[in-house]
Parts: C-alpha cells; structure tokens; sequence
C-alpha cells in the first residue's frame, strides 16, 4: 500500500471531502436562516472551488482537466464499452466535475450579489444595479436546484461503480490510491497547493472588504 503512487494527491482529497462538508452546511445554514454562518460558507466554498480550478492546470497529473476532459467522440466510445478509462476519472466522470464546478462557482458568485430582503445583503449587494441583483438572485435560486438534482445523480453514478461495478472509487478518494487505483506520475508538490489556497482566501477577503457600503443615513 505504501509503495503505491497515489492517483488522487491529498490536495485533491482534501478539497473533495471539504467541499462535501462546506455543501452540506450551506444548505443546512440556509434553511435554518443562519446567514452569517451561510455567507462564510459560501466564501469557503468559492476559495475550493476557485483553487480546484486552479489545480486542474498546476497539479498533479490526474487531478488535472487535461487528463480527464476529452472530446465528445471518446465519451460515446466509452459509453459504448469501446474506451478503456485510466486510472483517474473516465471521459464521463471528467465532464460531470467540470459541470458540478461550474455549477458551484455560478453558485458562490450569485451569493455575493444576494439577498434575502429583510437582514442579509451580500458583500457585493450595494456594487451592482438592481437588475442585475435580481438576476444573481435568480441565477442563485436556479443553480440551486440544478445542484441538488446533479449532486443526487453523482451520488448515485459513484454508488452504482463502487457496488455494481466494484471499483475502488471511496476508498482512492479516501486514501489516495486503491488495488487498480494507482497514479502514474508524482504528486504536485503539496506546498503549492498552499500559496495558491491562501492567496485566493486572501484576494477575497480583499475584494469583499473593498466593496461598495450602504450610504450612511446620519
């Protein structure tokens, strides 16, 4: 085991379980009308979201988009049972992460621009015309729903691989590799993983203490 070289690095790992937390708790904060706990959330998630982007051009080898996002023609082949997939996400799997980030990020940036009409404003409420507030609220509202329906069948594709198809798909993302889950290249350095989580986290704490505030009525 410990000789094995990991297909998922522990940056990968780690921004995969702790989206899944910071997802749940959002949602949860949400219907409990907590929105201090839901806006720091939502910036939480915005920094994962943005560094696993980040990671999909720097990292390591099967946590980049390059390894995993292909044509059109290998996803039918694949689903046709003509493409033999590698070690790290198959062409499906690939395109479902690229949507589920796109979803998210759609998510974190509508939420900035958010409200709820009575106590919260988002950092960039006063930033933006009405329109287009009215707009991130809708694209808020939809996203949302479209996220629930698509993490729903992301559970289910990773169920029906793990059980159906016995493939090790828990236990890498767990622990980095499992029997017929091994990487073929070493592992991004994890120190990079760092700078780029702190320098996002910094810049939007930056951009949101620089934002525009409510005209003081005295």
């Amino acid at each position: 085991m410990s000789g094995r070289v990991p297909v998922w690095d522990l940056p990968t790992r780690l921004f995969h379980w702790a989206l899944v937390g910071c997802v749940v708790f959002a949602w949860w904060s949400g219907e409990e009308g907590d929105f201090d706990a839901h806006s720091w959330t939502g910036y939480s998630i915005l920094v994962l979201v943005l560094f696993r982007i980040m990671w999909g051009f720097v990292g390591s080898r099967h946590s980049r988009f390059a390894d995993f996002l292909v044509g059109p023609g290998r996803v039918i082949s694949y689903l046709r049972g003509e493409v033999q997939p590698g070690p790290g996400h198959n062409p499906l799997g690939g395109w479902s992460v690229a949507v589920m980030l796109l979803l998210l990020l759609l998510q974190g940036v509508s939420g900035l621009f958010n409200t709820d009409d009575v106590l919260f404003n988002g950092p960039f409420y006063y930033a933006a015309s009405g329109e287009f507030r009215d707009a991130m609220g809708v694209v808020h509202e939809v996203t949302f729903n479209l996220l629930t329906a698509f993490i729903l069948l992301h559970v289910a594709a990773v169920l029906f691989y793990q059980l159906r198809r016995r493939q090790p798909l828990l236990q890498s993302m767990l622990r980095g590799s499992a029997e017929g889950k091994e990487g073929r290249a070493t592992p991004a350095p994890r120190w990079l993983a760092l700078v780029i989580v702190v320098l996002l986290a910094l810049a939007l704490w930056a951009a949101i203490n620089a934002a525009p505030q409510p005209e003081s009525l005295w």
